[in-house]
């Protein structure tokens, strides 16, 4: 059995779908709060072996370890504008410990969804070098969260047989309807030009930048499961990994792709970031990439022009899922 938790959300989905997809006879069991109704559509007509809720998880790992083959550890609250510690160390630290103090003592390979978030301002840049960890400064406690638990399993003296922290970048695509706010800007993007024909974009409130100039690394999230997959094919030496492109694109970039592939013409006007996010705003990321590669990791990852395209084509016009 391979367990993903997350399953009911965006990522999770998404790799569930890849699984089924790629490994042959995959019995994939799905973990998440299976109440939150408005996810419900990203795991229908998938043929799911089990599904168990987020809590009983502890006990159902140590009831059916013999049959576990992997553990994808994607769930997690991704809430950057919420400033409530404690619900982080719930949700993300405390639990992602639990998972891997069981995967640890039953022999049980885990790959687990860490952030770019960790990176902060990126004033110690974006390699994923361990030495780094302890360096980092992230800018909420979403971040914090994320780069306490990699210091934590760098600590450690027991760990899984393979291990891998995965630290995702901008990622988007389909089956990320439910998210909200903390939706993808292409997902946003394409419902006001939708609604209105015109896209606002955040104003740069940093000298360095011109507004629409922020650059972010934006990885589409096939290209993610795509390296979700490989750790369970290859399982290349354990530690952090980025999981991004590699190559920071602007807001403007974005925004003038996804016009094009709407086949709208381009209305772009600039606001003033949200206050509350405003001093905590990235400005900058681009994964360094080498390590991963240095894996042997060797498809390439799509341009930001080629996600947008099959995300808004294949998907957000025809509201499919994946």
């Amino acid at each position: 059995m391979i367990v993903i938790t997350g399953a009911y959300g965006f990522i999770g989905s998404c790799f569930v779908n890849t699984v089924l997809s790629s490994v042959s006879s995959a019995r994939v069991v799905a973990v998440d709060d299976f109440s939150k109704t408005q996810k419900k559509a990203n795991l229908a007509g998938k043929i799911i072996y089990g599904r168990v809720e987020r809590l009983e998880l502890e006990d159902w790992l140590q009831k059916h370890a013999h049959d576990i083959q992997f553990v994808y550890h994607l769930g997690a609250r991704t809430d950057t504008t919420e400033f409530d510690q404690a619900i982080f160390d719930e949700l993300n630290l405390n639990y992602s410990k639990m998972v891997w103090r069981i995967c640890a003592r039953l022999g049980i390979p885990l790959v687990y969804a860490s952030s770019a978030a960790t990176y902060g301002n990126g004033e110690h840049g974006y390699k994923d070098d361990h030495a780094l960890s302890k360096l980092l400064k992230p800018l909420n406690p979403y971040g914090d969260s994320k780069n306490d638990f990699d210091i934590w399993a760098l600590e450690q003296s027991t760990s899984p047989p393979f291990w891998a922290g995965l630290k995702f970048f901008n990622v988007y695509g389909p089956n990320e309807y439910h998210k909200g706010r903390m939706a993808s800007v292409v997902f946003h993007t394409y419902n006001q030009i939708k609604e209105k024909g015109s896209m606002k974009l955040f104003r740069s409130h940093n000298p360095n930048f011109q507004d629409g100039e922020q650059l972010r690394d934006f990885v589409y999230v096939k290209d993610v499961c795509e390296v979700l997959l490989f750790m369970y094919a290859r399982r290349p030496e354990s530690g952090i990994y980025n999981l991004g492109t590699g190559r920071a694109r602007t807001f403007l970039d974005l925004a003038k792709s996804t016009f094009k592939a709407m086949n709208v013409p381009q209305e772009i006007a600039f606001v003033d970031t949200p206050e509350d996010i405003r001093d905590k705003y990235q400005y900058f990321t681009e994964a360094s990439m080498s390590k991963l590669i240095a894996q042997g990791y060797k498809k390439p990852f799509r341009s930001l022009e080629e996600g947008i395209k099959d995300y808004v084509q294949n998907y957000l016009i025809p509201k499919k899922h994946l």
